[in-house]
């Protein structure tokens, strides 16, 4: 019998959502759209063709019941919960956001949805990150990882999850998307020299991170090359951050006397840099030209606009996205082999050199 009105639930505690209302299942969208339950389940998922019509009958009984698939069932079922996750340091002026709008609009194309989460290089805070997202709803991560939980992302690739790394290569054997950090390190001292700076310095971060230790390879083997002397400072800061630069930069101020050029990990070092810089009086590029060695969006809106050697992190979040769903959907006897992508960076001059 065809039920032409909202059925009457059963009173019992099953499927019950607060207030003791019972949640609408397939079998009573099917009842009040008088087809099978498998028609309704082909016409909510579009597994197969079902005659519009019959399928405007389902869709308009769902909206009266108010039904709603379970998602979580769903994944148990498929195995699969279409789902990625994001580990990051940050978001807030980092070259991160711009890869993330990467990652989404590629995962977004292929049918997953993004889980992000950031760590501000917390190696406790990353480790829990990982936990919930290997125990949750992801199907791959992608991670710019602190290099503190290697252990842990190897057992989670071992484990069946699909992992790739981006920014930041820590594991060997583990697929990733990087840029060429002492190519851009080794360039900018050149692009400096040719410019007429001696005296280059470098503000940089913690070697245990496989960027700042390449920037600082290849700025070593430029000064090196062209027979200048090495300036490099660190601080005890949070290296991403305006107080890192600020701080280096008055070291470097007042140890080189005829300091004409510097060099900066990240954008938001260099916003301190021309700050320590301007506060002492000194030029900006006429005395002393600074370049960003990561470029980010902002480098340009300053008021001096920094020059800086640019990571085409948007391809970069998009390749990482469509690298992570490659080995995701691949059989289990057909996954890829690890992969490793290297981006070249491109120099973007402005108003401080």
């Amino acid at each position: 019998i065809c039920l032409k009105s909202r059925p009457r639930y059963a009173d019992d505690t099953n499927n019950c959502i607060p207030g003791g209302l019972k949640m609408a299942t397939l079998k009573d969208v099917a009842r009040l759209a008088c087809v099978d339950v498998s028609t309704v389940s082909r016409a909510l998922n579009n597994t197969s063709y079902v005659h519009p019509d019959t399928k405007k009958r389902i869709y308009a009984a769902a909206k009266e019941l108010g039904y709603h698939p379970n998602v979580v069932a769903q994944a148990l079922r498929q195995g699969k919960r279409y789902t990625i996750g994001v580990v990051v340091p940050r978001l807030h002026l980092a070259i991160f956001s711009e890869l993330l709008q990467g990652v989404e609009q590629a995962a977004r194309a292929l049918g997953y949805s993004t889980l992000i989460c950031t760590t501000e290089d917390d190696p406790k805070v990353e480790k829990d990150c990982l936990n919930r997202l290997r125990n949750g709803f992801a199907d791959g991560i992608i991670i710019a990882a602190t290099g503190r939980n290697g252990r842990l992302i190897r057992d989670i690739k071992a484990s069946g999850t699909a992992v790739v790394q981006v920014v930041r290569r820590q594991e060997r054997d583990i697929s990733s998307i990087i840029a060429d950090y002492e190519a851009c390190g080794y360039e900018a001292v050149q692009y400096l020299y040719q410019k007429g700076c001696r005296e280059i310095g470098l503000v940089n971060g913690s070697l245990h991170l496989a960027p700042y230790k390449g920037r600082r390879d290849g700025y070593r083997k430029a000064v090196k090359d062209l027979g200048l002397s090495e300036h490099i400072s660190e601080c005890p800061y949070p290296v991403n951050s305006f107080e890192y630069g600020y701080e280096c930069a008055n070291q470097l101020l007042d140890s080189v006397p005829r300091l004409d050029g510097i060099l900066t990990a990240v954008d938001v070092q260099g916003l301190g840099v021309i700050r320590a810089i301007t506060e002492q009086d000194i030029r900006i590029p006429d005395d002393v030209k600074v370049i960003s060695l990561t470029g980010h969006a902002v480098g340009g809106m300053l008021e001096t606009a920094m020059t800086s050697m640019e990571m085409p992190a948007h391809e970069m979040g998009k390749k990482a996205a469509g690298m992570l769903i490659e080995e995701i959907e691949a059989p289990p006897d057909q996954k890829p082999s690890p992969q490793y992508v290297t981006f070249s960076t491109t120099l973007v001059e402005r108003e401080s050199t």
